[in-house]
């Protein structure tokens, strides 16, 4: 699954009639790859090939090219639309995805360029009802999704609003979810955007473990190139490290 709903307004002009997942970052066929490309291409590489997108900002970008990406990926993608992603957060629209993860998810947000290991992170880790991926080793600020963890690697707290200096490290918005999670997911994340829409799915987990509820991490391979584009910097970033990949 890939949350692609967001209007990304950081990296306009880009996004004026794009959403974020379209912004290309590096050169390929029709333009270049975007971020959504890099996010396909990697699920297919772990044949994970039934793909969720969560749409909404400029939905219809997406839409005309569903046709290809599924023909170039060998993907089978459904959408689904988030009419209120340009009011609302996030947490709405991956709770809008629930529905269709019956069978478990490994979900990637938009905005994040990273290489396929850390998919293979994820499921080589494969157990826990919900595994998060996390940078341990990356110089922590006030921006980033940071997370602390209990001595036996469950998740204790998960908020941008936290001292980075008492930060285990970053979470890079990768998870892989069960299917006996989901229901628990699905109502923690209604609790937390009926509470405030603003919140963040981050804000979702923090209610599951709040309601006592287990969620691990799974540190990514040491050295791993990875950036979440939010602004015309963190593009740049992208550009440079995606030709890596």
């Amino acid at each position: 699954m890939v949350l692609a709903a967001g209007a990304g307004r950081r990296l306009r002009p880009y996004t004026d009639t794009l959403p974020k997942a379209l912004v290309p970052v590096r050169d390929g066929a029709d333009g270049g790859d975007t971020i959504l490309d890099i996010a396909l291409g990697n699920l297919a590489a772990v044949d994970l090939r039934d793909v969720l997108i969560v749409v909404g900002y400029a939905a219809g970008a997406v839409e005309e090219r569903q046709a290809a990406l599924e023909k170039r990926y060998g993907v089978r993608i459904t959408l689904v639309h988030n009419d209120k992603a340009e009011i609302w957060n996030n947490a709405y629209s991956m709770w809008l995805a629930c529905d269709h993860m019956s069978d478990g998810v490994l979900m990637v947000n938009g905005d994040t360029v990273h290489p396929v290991s850390v998919e293979e992170t994820l499921l080589k880790h494969r157990g826990p009802d919900v595994l998060l991926a996390i940078d341990a080793e990356k110089q922590l600020a006030d921006e980033e999704m940071k997370v602390q963890v209990s001595d036996d690697g469950a998740l204790t707290r998960i908020t941008k609003l936290m001292d980075p200096a008492t930060a285990y490290g970053e979470y890079i918005g990768a998870t892989l979810i069960e299917p006996a999670a989901v229901p628990q997911l699905a109502d923690a994340l209604k609790t937390t955007f009926e509470r405030d829409p603003d919140l963040y799915y981050e804000d979702g987990y923090q209610e599951m473990v709040d309601r006592g509820l287990r969620i691990d991490i799974a540190p990514l391979p040491s050295g791993t190139s990875w950036v979440e584009v939010d602004n015309h910097e963190d593009l740049a970033k992208a550009r440079e490290i995606a030709c890596r990949y």
